[in-house]
């Protein structure tokens, strides 16, 4: 799909403020609102823009303690395998196959250290784990929603 900067100034004011009006977004872009409305529901329809969601601080639902797990799996795992089986277990975050020694690298968010425990233990229940490595995290520095860079030329 062809993207053009006006497309790329949308999306990067929709990653900044999901409940933007298309005639906010439309007055920043210098396009109308239904204008802006048709270019959206084309980067929708072709999966650019997967959705819309509330962005949540973990840690006021209770959600305090949370680690970063390399999985090391048996040697014939696919990563559909490890994407059900993360799937199964609500700690999880994020899953993601990455490259070193490691098979995976999955994020986990609990409630303490035990219900942490209680999630690792579960995890590496799984009949193709051999082994994990934790690193708990201890304060988040840096965390965005999806990256967009601005267009060098065009501030938003």
């Amino acid at each position: 799909m062809q993207m053009d900067a006006v497309d790329q100034r949308i999306i990067a004011l929709l990653v900044a403020d999901a409940r933007a009006s298309y005639a906010e977004i439309g007055a920043r872009v210098s396009l109308s609102a239904p204008a802006v409305k048709r270019r959206v529901d084309r980067l929708r329809t072709v999966g650019v823009i997967k959705g819309f969601t509330a962005v949540i601080e973990p840690s006021s639902l209770g959600w305090t303690t949370e680690a970063f797990v390399e999985l090391f799996c048996t040697g014939r795992t696919t990563p559909a395998q490890i994407t059900v089986a993360t799937r199964r277990h609500p700690e999880v975050v994020g899953a993601y196959t990455v490259s070193g020694q490691a098979d995976a690298l999955v994020h986990l968010r609990a409630a303490d250290i035990g219900h942490l425990e209680q999630a690792l233990e579960r995890l590496r229940a799984e009949p193709f784990v051999t082994s994990t490595r934790s690193m708990v995290v201890l304060s988040r520095l840096v965390e965005t929603a999806t990256a967009v860079p601005a267009l060098p030329d065009k501030p938003l």
